[in-house]
């Protein structure tokens, strides 16, 4: 079982810097875990990209629809009151903080490209170098 933060998901469908580790990650272990606000992030990179003249609109919409069928069978949904306290213990954002409350409650390390977020809780994240070592 893998917990992937947004900006892993994401390279699975829009070439960058991380897409290669995250295909790797894939074929390790296809049991991807997230919290369900990563929909929420993942289009508003596509609505990013159309803006941006990146990529044209059916595309954003076919690749969330490509994510929503792989994401959402391993969804978790955690409170906002344990999302705002793990967002005041670790001085994050409350967005950051769904995804920490995951790693607590499925007591694995969340796979995140967010080198900020790794920096103030390493003991539940960890990079895709690491999980691909691991």
């Amino acid at each position: 079982m893998v917990l992937i933060d947004t900006n892993v998901a994401i390279s699975l469908w829009v070439e960058n810097n991380w897409t290669h580790a995250a295909r790797r990650l894939l074929e390790k272990d296809w049991d991807w875990r997230t919290e369900s606000f990563a929909l929420i992030e993942f289009a508003n990179v596509m609505a990013t990209y159309v803006r941006t003249g990146l990529t044209s609109a059916s595309e954003a919409l076919a690749r969330l629809d490509e994510a929503v069928i792989f994401l959402t069978p391993g969804f978790t949904v955690i409170s906002h009151h344990r999302a705002l306290v793990v967002a005041m213990t670790y001085m994050v954002s409350v967005y950051d903080a769904r995804f920490l409350v995951v790693a607590q409650e499925l007591g694995i390390k969340l796979v995140t490209e967010d080198v900020a977020l790794r920096r103030v809780a390493p003991e539940l994240t960890q990079s895709l170098e690491e999980a691909l070592t691991a």
